[in-house]
C-alpha cells in the first residue's frame, strides 16, 4: 500500500552476438502505477555494465511512451526485439563517453545508510554482499555495538539500483519469523565521492570492539567529516 510492488523477470533474448544473452529485469511499481514510471534495473552477466545502463535508459524512454497504462509485458517485447540495436548502438558512442570522462572524473558516488536491525543476519549479510558484487560497489557493512552502517561507492546509478533493492526485498524476518522488507533504514548521506576520499578496492563486513575503532575506518578513509557528522547522533 504504500511502497508499491517489485517484480523480477528473467528473460532470454536470441542472436545477440550470435549467443543468448541473459537479461534480469527487476520493475518497482510504485503505488500510482501506471500514472508514474516503474523504476527498472538491468543486469546480465553477458553484458556490461554500460550496455546493462544502456538497456535501462532505452527502456525507461519507452515506459514514457507507454504513461498511464500498463507497460511491463510491452517493455520486456519491446528489449527482446531492439536489444541487439541497443547493444551495437552502445558500443558505437562508448569511445566517445571515454573520451569526454577523462576530462570530467569518474563520477563515482557515495551512500552512508543506517539499519535499526538484523534478525537474520546471516541471511541479511549474505544479500547486501551479493548486491554490491552484483551492482559493483565497494565499501564496508560495519557493526559496532548495536550501530549497523552500510557505506557504499560506486556508479550513481547502481547506487540507487541497491537503494531500490534495500527498499523492495525481504532481507530480513520480523518477530514471528515471517521474512519481511526493510523499513527502519535511513540513508545518512549521498554525495559524490571528492578528491580527498580513498576509494575502497572491494566490500567488506566488519565488526568493530569499539567505537574509536570504526572512527578510525572512517579517518583512514578520508572520512572523518563524515563520521562526525552521522554516527555520533546515533548514540542518543
Amino acid at each position: 500500500e504504500t511502497h508499491g510492488i517489485s517484480c523480477r523477470i528473467q528473460i532470454s533474448v536470441k542472436e545477440v552476438l550470435d549467443t543468448d544473452v541473459v537479461l534480469k529485469l527487476l520493475f518497482h511499481l510504485p503505488v500510482n502505477y501506471p500514472s508514474t514510471l516503474p523504476d527498472i534495473s538491468v543486469n546480465s552477466d553477458q553484458l556490461t555494465r554500460a550496455q546493462c545502463m544502456d538497456v535501462k535508459e532505452k527502456l525507461l524512454e519507452q515506459a514514457k511512451q507507454h504513461l498511464s497504462e500498463p507497460m511491463v509485458h510491452d517493455l520486456i517485447l519491446w528489449v527482446q526485439q531492439h536489444l541487439k540495436d541497443v547493444i551495437k548502438q552502445s558500443a558505437s558512442v562508448c569511445s566517445e563517453k571515454t573520451t569526454l570522462s577523462k576530462g570530467t572524473g569518474d563520477g563515482i558516488w557515495m551512500l552512508l545508510l543506517h539499519l535499526d536491525h538484523m534478525r537474520a543476519k546471516a541471511k541479511y549479510v549474505k544479500t547486501v554482499e551479493k548486491w554490491a558484487s552484483d551492482l559493483r560497489l565497494t565499501g564496508r557493512l560495519m557493526f559496532v555495538g548495536k550501530i549497523i552502517l552500510i557505506l557504499l561507492q560506486g556508479d550513481r546509478s547502481s547506487i540507487k539500483e541497491y537503494l531500490i533493492l534495500q527498499k523492495t526485498s525481504k532481507v530480513d524476518v520480523d518477530s514471528s519469523g515471517k521474512k519481511c522488507k526493510e523499513k527502519m533504514m535511513r540513508v545518512l548521506c549521498e554525495t559524490e565521492v571528492q578528491s580527498q576520499h580513498k576509494r575502497f578496492q572491494t566490500f567488506e563486513v566488519k565488526e568493530y570492539s569499539a567505537l574509536e575503532e570504526l572512527q578510525k575506518e572512517f579517518e583512514t578513509a578520508g572520512l572523518a567529516t563524515l563520521f562526525s557528522e552521522f554516527v555520533p547522533p546515533l548514540l542518543k
